[in-house]
């Protein structure tokens, strides 16, 4: 048997896997051309046939911010120091705040040039700057800083009425009485913000130079809701002399309740939200000694008090310790109270007091029938007493919280 078939399959046999490797060579050749074809690319992208990526502007930003006072400055004045400017660009951005995080409120100029605080700083306290600036291709330049602010020796407060979360009458105003003559004003008032809900125009008047009172054209609506926001803190009232305030304070006004003293025919007539819910007889000023005419607030109710005439100089012509329901109505000492000591048949007929009104009343104020009586417990401070016909003059504004004596135009004067 001749074996060499078998032998030449066999050499044929690798022949053909010689031959066989065409499919390897052709993924090969695949990916020769690939490779080819890449470098190609890269070789004409290099001859500057490409259109490759730009290569990025690292170049710095032209804007310079520029932020007074300097930082870690210590002891600067609370207005007028802080200054954030920025030259060859646009400010972006301005945040200055207190460890606590509270920020100062302050508005980029239209120019973006510049940045200044809407108010005064707070005192004794330190603060961050952040400002970044923007110049012309957009490139961003930023600064921060630190200062605090001075500790005042010398510091004042003011004293607020109403309460806090009290409910008034529709007469209330807001009245502030500072303990330290004001001689800047305006930069005082400006640290006071008063508003209402719902909205309406509320104007601050000085009476002397340690009071600020606020109120609206007319007597609040009944159910507003308003907050006194007082940032006092670092504002300079007189040189040297800084606020250490900061307060808000909300109050809410309560069901209208205006009654009209007539002295004339001695009775006042009591309306609750515009209508009338009694008719009382009063005595008022004796002829030598009357009742002011005008609108009054009542600022102060005592269930029992003192009256002495040395105290609103009349000397000893009365002094009765335990006068009832008496609610005042001027600082000067005008009030509405009980009176027990005068014979029934004066009210509504005999005007017989040192200027005061009087409601029949029994000593100790006991009894809740009486006319005194009744009138106390249905009255709030912030009520309005007006009265008319007094042969006497008008009451002054500040003769108690009486700022509805003053004509508007001359109030926001």
């Amino acid at each position: 048997m001749n074996v060499k078939p078998i032998s030449g399959a066999s050499a044929g046999a690798g022949r053909k896997r010689r031959g066989g490797s065409g499919p390897w060579a052709l993924a090969l050749g695949a990916m020769l051309l690939l490779v080819t074809a890449c470098g190609g690319d890269a070789e004409a992208g290099s001859k500057g046939g490409g259109s490759g990526p730009k290569a990025e502007d690292t170049t710095a930003s032209q804007a310079v911010v520029t932020i007074a006072p300097e930082d870690g400055a210590e002891s600067v004045a609370t207005s007028g120091a802080l200054k954030i400017t920025a030259t060859q660009g646009k400010l972006t951005t301005v945040k200055v705040a207190d460890p606590k995080g509270n920020a100062v409120a302050g508005e980029i100029a239209a120019d973006g040039a510049s940045w200044v605080p809407e108010r005064h700083l707070a005192a004794a306290t330190k603060y961050a700057v952040h400002a970044v600036a923007e110049d012309a291709k957009g490139r961003e330049s930023a600064k921060d800083t630190t200062f605090t602010t001075l500790v005042p020796e010398n510091t004042f407060i003011g004293h607020y009425t109403p309460e806090d979360g009290s409910t008034v009458g529709v007469g209330m105003p807001v009245s502030i009485n500072f303990t330290r003559g004001i001689t800047e004003p305006a930069a005082v008032e400006k640290a006071i913000k008063v508003t209402a809900e719902p909205a309406v125009e509320i104007e601050g008047h000085w009476f002397g130079n340690d009071r600020l009172d606020f109120r609206p054209e007319k007597y609040w609506a009944p159910g507003t809701k308003v907050t006194v926001e007082l940032h006092l803190d670092g504002v300079e009232g007189r040189p040297g002399v800084y606020g250490k305030q900061a307060k808000t304070v909300k109050f809410t006004i309560g069901r209208s309740q205006v009654s009209t003293v007539d002295a004339s025919t001695k009775r006042m007539k009591v309306v609750r939200d515009g209508k009338q819910i009694k008719d009382i007889p009063i005595s008022a000023g004796a002829p030598a000694t009357t009742t002011y005419n005008g609108q009054m607030v009542i600022s102060e109710k005592l269930k029992v008090t003192r009256m002495n005439g040395d105290t609103v100089g009349f000397g000893g012509e009365y002094d009765i310790k335990d006068v009832p329901h008496a609610m005042r109505l001027s600082t000067s000492g005008t009030f509405l109270h009980g009176n027990y000591w005068g014979a029934s048949s004066i009210f509504g007929s005999t005007n017989t007091s040192h200027g005061c009104v009087g409601l029949r009343d029994v000593r100790g104020g006991y009894d809740s029938q009486t006319p005194a009586a009744w009138f106390y417990n249905r009255s709030i401070i912030g009520d309005v007493v007006i009265v008319k016909n007094s042969k006497d003059k008008q009451i002054q504004p500040d003769n108690g919280l009486n700022g509805w004596n003053m004509d508007w135009e001359e109030w926001k004067k």
